[in-house]
């Protein structure tokens, strides 16, 4: 009987494109295996069609979430999984892990039920790995230690819904963590100095719409896209542009999994966390000037800690455009 996966991954949008390098490997190594996924409500649409999942779960973590998670786990428990593999450090994918039926439960050893998983992995970060590498040593006793790569499957309507003029350039401007994310100002002297006859589209989700207008106003050009794409649409459309412009947050990731030419820009967290980008065509930008406060965390902070900002302020446009 072919084998059963199931890998849990709730957390957030670029943690969920960076999962699916499990999805890649496993399926080399297993290509008859029935490999489940759960993933937050809102990360679904990055899985759509994809030609490796059996089924999909999603757990709404709004409104009655421990409601819907005990739903879930019920769900979960219909099939008796082979491996269930946990890419998480938290209580509630914990308890996905042991209250579904598995053979083998694996996980990360800083997860509060680690205890109860049947193989646990040691998590360090800043020890120069990257995220992908951190998951695939969940799965390396089955597979092997070579680096897995992310991988998304945009469809041909995926790649209709929006038809891009001539060459062009991506921007990402946004993050959920203000210190993550560069300032608008500095946005918006990039676009300013980016080559004229090259359109710019500003991408992010609807909630970026405003910040996305902001900007383009700003740098007197940039079609805003923000809100009007999908994620697999955003994906096609990184995928073709001779340059992305990101932040350390999930469309670094996305770029990473279309093996798209990406700019990734730092500001109070550092590429040695290991989210930086998996791909040759990938650079990073960060402040030259040696800040004691920097890092100031692992996810950044709704306002920069020591007031000034210059992890973010201290990045000139000039080296992003060249």
């Amino acid at each position: 009987m072919p084998k059963r996966f199931l890998i849990i991954q709730t957390a957030f949008l670029g943690d969920a494109v960076l999962a699916t390098a499990l999805l890649e490997k496993l399926h080399a190594f297993f290509p008859d295996a029935a490999i489940d996924l759960v993933v937050r409500k809102g990360n679904e649409g990055l899985f759509e069609g994809h030609p490796f999942l059996r089924k999909l779960h999603v757990w709404d973590k709004r409104g009655a979430k421990n409601t819907n998670l005990v739903k879930l786990i019920g769900e979960l428990r219909r099939t008796e999984y082979d491996h269930i593999i946990n890419c998480q450090r938290f209580l509630s994918t914990g308890l996905m892990t042991v209250l579904a039926r598995g053979k083998e439960t694996i996980g990360f050893n800083k997860n509060p039920l680690s205890f109860f998983f049947t193989r646990k992995v040691k998590h360090v970060i800043g020890d120069g790995r990257h995220e992908v590498d951190r998951l695939n040593a969940l799965i390396a006793h089955l597979t092997d230690g070579t680096r897995p790569l992310p991988r998304l499957y945009p469809s041909v309507r995926h790649r209709g819904e929006f038809t891009p003029v001539g060459r062009y350039r991506c921007i990402a401007p946004t993050s959920v963590w203000f210190t993550k994310q560069w300032p608008e100002a500095k946005w918006a002297e990039l676009i300013a100095q980016l080559p004229a006859n090259e359109n710019v589209y500003l991408l992010g989700g609807p909630s970026d719409a405003d910040a996305c207008r902001r900007i383009a106003e700003a740098a007197g050009r940039g079609e805003v896209l923000a809100g009007r794409l999908s994620l697999l649409g955003t994906a096609a459309l990184m995928e073709g542009a001779a340059m992305n412009y990101v932040n350390d947050s999930a469309p670094l990731h996305i770029a990473s999994a279309m093996n798209a030419p990406v700019t990734a820009i730092f500001c109070s967290t550092v590429p040695a966390f290991g989210f930086g980008p998996l791909r040759a065509n990938g650079r990073i930008l960060e402040t030259t000037e040696k800040l004691d406060c920097r890092p100031c965390g692992l996810h950044g902070h709704r306002a920069c800690p020591k007031g000034h900002f210059r992890c973010a302020t201290g990045i000139d446009p000039m080296r992003a455009a060249s």
